[in-house]
């Protein structure tokens, strides 16, 4: 994929969030009021994704899988590794270093790529990655169905990556993962990934390189932005400095630039002339509401709050969710390691 491609995707992704707005109510809120409603389905949405099964999917962390260290150089396609294969280990020793055992049998022809293996390898992915025989059978009851997937390896740490994947325990879906990447250190980097949930939200998270940085935010419930954070920083490392803070909550926006004097705070896009907002640790290295990042609003009848306390019961779960959106151990620990398995095993 080329990386002008997937920048304009982004952009288009980010411009469709921001277009699709909550629906407040016919009667016009209250700064204060939208504020308070928007909290609410914040912390509803959170609150139930937190006991989903996609949620713990997607937690599944580096420590997780901290057995595995494999940086795969090499490329595939879906047309490679396409069929249906089951969870059946062999007992043939194999010259290859990382897949010393064939883990998976071809069952069936499919233009996609179909795993069914044990949820325990998917949970506990340590135990995929080191495979000891057990005289237990382990019940293929987890089901992965890659529609689209490529692993495009170039030297000196360029590639080009894309995953569209549904999950499933128990032939229940518990969500569909989208990811794109495209990693190139001379010319910047962009990445776009999104989770579905089968209760209706979505996750999205973005992040774009080159001579300024921007990495994006945003959590849905089916077409509505419930909250979406953007930052935009120019320079590297620890030396980078923040021009661009845009929160989105609901039907209020909350700006920061290089060139405003102050925060500027926004009504279904509508200047509050008489509220306000103070950015609290607006130095730290993350800026994000994620992290330690706080905002203290100030509402047009002059009564004030801190966004932490509205959003405080989900903002643990949103943390988990910025981080493993980030870190994508769904895709480079899971199904990149049972796609490489596959080819290598194959070929």
């Amino acid at each position: 994929m080329n990386k002008n491609i997937l920048s304009l995707a982004i952009l288009l992704a980010l411009l469709s969030l921001q277009c699709s707005r909550i629906d407040t109510s016919e009667e016009k809120l209250t700064l204060k009021e939208s504020i308070d409603k928007s909290a609410e389905r914040i912390n509803k949405a959170f609150s139930k994704i937190a006991v989903t099964r996609g949620y713990q999917l997607l937690s599944v962390t580096e420590e997780a899988a901290k057995s595995s260290d494999i940086q795969f150089k090499d490329s595939i396609r879906l047309d490679m590794i396409a069929g249906i294969y089951d969870y059946r280990p062999d007992s043939v020793s194999r010259n290859h270093f990382y897949f010393p055992v064939r883990l998976f049998k071809r069952t069936g022809t499919s233009k996609n790529l179909i795993v069914n293996l044990p949820e325990k390898l998917v949970f506990h992915p340590k135990h995929l990655h080191n495979h000891v025989p057990v005289n237990k059978v382990l019940k293929n009851n987890f089901k992965i169905t890659a529609t689209d997937y490529h692993f495009y390896y170039k030297w000196w740490n360029k590639f080009d990556y894309k995953l569209i994947a549904g999950f499933a325990i128990d032939n229940e879906d518990i969500g569909e993962l989208s990811f794109t990447a495209v990693i190139n250190p001379d010319s910047g980097s962009s990445s776009f990934a999104e989770y579905t949930f089968t209760e209706g939200y979505s996750i999205i998270k973005t992040w774009q390189t080159g001579e300024t940085t921007k990495m994006s935010f945003a959590l849905l419930e089916d077409k509505d932005t419930l909250l979406m954070e953007t930052l935009i920083f120019s320079g590297e490392g620890f030396k980078r400095k923040e021009k661009q803070y845009i929160l989105s909550i609901g039907d209020v926006d909350i700006k920061k630039g290089t060139g405003i004097d102050s925060i500027q705070v926004y009504l279904d896009g509508e200047l509050q002339e008489k509220a306000g907002a103070w950015i609290i640790d607006a130095n730290d290295y993350n800026a994000s509401i994620c992290y330690k990042r706080d905002i203290l609003l100030t509402f047009n009848d002059g009564t004030s709050a801190k966004l932490s306390e509205l959003i405080n019961p989900g903002r643990e779960t949103m943390r988990n969710l910025v981080k493993s959106m980030g870190e994508m151990y769904l895709s480079k620990q899971i199904v990149d390691y049972i796609a490489f398995s596959i080819y290598y095993n194959n070929n």
